[in-house]
């Protein structure tokens, strides 16, 4: 397609953005549409997806036929089956007569599968069959029913980790996937966000009858910087609140509203640290290289707390003994709030029984007393720095914190 090809479709569908692989994924819709390929649509939540199967069927030969939209997510597994395959009069409780499918109500049009991942492993059996062969039964039937209906699915989560979780069907999977079409998240498309937050501002003050809101510079790089977990959905909500509530009605000599990145950051929610970052499908991982860094980082990093801790347990604590002095009793409690915390969190210090004792160690020896007898002795070393203290048993300042408020509980 050419540019003003691609800008016709963007217009058709109200489409706003000029990202690159938003146009590879607006492209690819337009190259399928003529095919009977079943299409996988990929993306994060809010991110415009159900565009691309809509421009599928109206791009296509099946264009006169019903296009039915169904999300999978939103219908109980006890009645998914009859939703979309139909069912017999009488089959179940309630089933006072006989009912059509939505596979059978879409023959000859198209059919979207929203949320596909969340379908019960029973109807992606079904499902399954009537993509290979278009064959399904009602339920409460033993008749074969034909349909001949395009497939168009999407999801919001890695359906290849809900396969390795035994969740989703890889036969069906990779039925589905014939064609991957994956929609980019928002903060992938940096330069598209003022135009969406332009776009539905002006559209709010002509339905609220309120003056255009504007930005200053520092707001418009406040708004693009921010990370957008909700997508183009999330930034329609706030361009309608603060228009909503920072415009005032028009009056002959104002027309526009402007508000700084100070007033701006008052409708963005704070990100907060122990959220996860929102998961990315991209190349078919769960998460970006950054994300994968830290995870592998934390875990190296616990690992090697755990196997210097053992070897301090199995050895006596005898090394441990000769270069650490003992600690006045006190000392152990101070926690100082003026630390700065680690840049991840690791989990709590699980002790596992202790199933053997060396000939040197007590009856009254564990872990747990070891472990406290090496944290007194190194902060007594290090004068009470935690930070030091830390360094000396291996492990991070966090855990060491962890460790001195478990003990000033019991």
């Amino acid at each position: 397609m050419d540019s003003q090809e691609l800008q016709r479709l963007k217009n058709r569908y109200d489409i706003i953005g000029n990202d690159p692989a938003l146009n590879r994924a607006l492209e690819t819709a337009m190259a399928v549409a003529p095919t009977d390929l079943t299409v996988l649509v990929s993306g994060e939540s809010g991110v415009g997806k159900e565009n691309i199967p809509l421009i599928i069927h109206q791009n296509s030969r099946r264009r006169n036929g019903r296009y039915i939209a169904v999300n999978c997510g939103g219908i109980p597994e006890g009645t998914i089956n009859s939703e979309l395959f139909g069912h017999e009069k009488g089959s179940f409780t309630g089933a006072t007569e006989t009912r059509k499918g939505y596979f059978e109500e879409a023959n000859g049009g198209t059919l979207f599968l929203d949320e596909v991942g969340e379908l019960p492993i029973s109807t992606q059996v079904m499902l399954l069959r009537v993509l290979q062969n278009g064959e399904y039964m009602k339920v409460g039937s033993s008749k074969v029913e034909k349909t001949d209906v395009r497939v168009v699915a999407a999801t919001n989560v890695n359906l290849l980790y809900a396969v390795s979780q035994g969740k989703f069907r890889e036969d069906l999977y990779y039925r589905l996937n014939a064609i991957q079409i994956r929609m980019p998240a928002l903060r992938d498309r940096k330069d598209d966000i003022y135009l969406f937050f332009r776009k539905f501002t002006s559209d709010f003050s002509e339905k609220y009858r309120v003056c255009k809101i504007t930005l200053t510079h520092d707001a418009i790089i406040a708004l693009c910087n921010y990370r957008w977990p909700g997508n183009i959905r999330q930034l329609k909500n706030i361009a309608e609140t603060v228009s909503a509530l920072e415009s005032v009605k028009l009056t002959p000599g104002a027309e526009r509203c402007e508000i700084n990145a100070e007033t701006l950051r008052k409708y963005l929610p704070k990100e907060e640290e122990t959220v996860l970052p929102a998961i990315s499908e991209a190349h078919g991982s769960a998460f970006n290289d950054d994300e994968k860094k830290m995870l592998i980082k934390a875990i190296l990093d616990l690992r090697q707390e755990v196997d210097q801790l053992k070897m301090a347990v199995y050895s006596g604590g005898q090394a441990a003994q000769h270069r650490l002095p003992a600690v006045p009793a006190g000392s152990v409690h101070e926690v100082s709030e003026a630390r700065e915390p680690e840049p991840y969190d690791e989990a709590d210090w699980q002790e596992p029984d202790m199933q053997e004792q060396s000939p040197s160690e007590g009856p009254d020896l564990s872990l747990q007393k070891v472990s406290e007898d090496l944290i007194q002795k190194a902060l007594e070393k290090h004068g009470g720095n935690r930070k030091l203290a830390a360094a000396e048993l291996g492990i991070s300042e966090r855990t060491l914190y962890r460790r001195l408020a478990k003990e000033t509980k019991r």
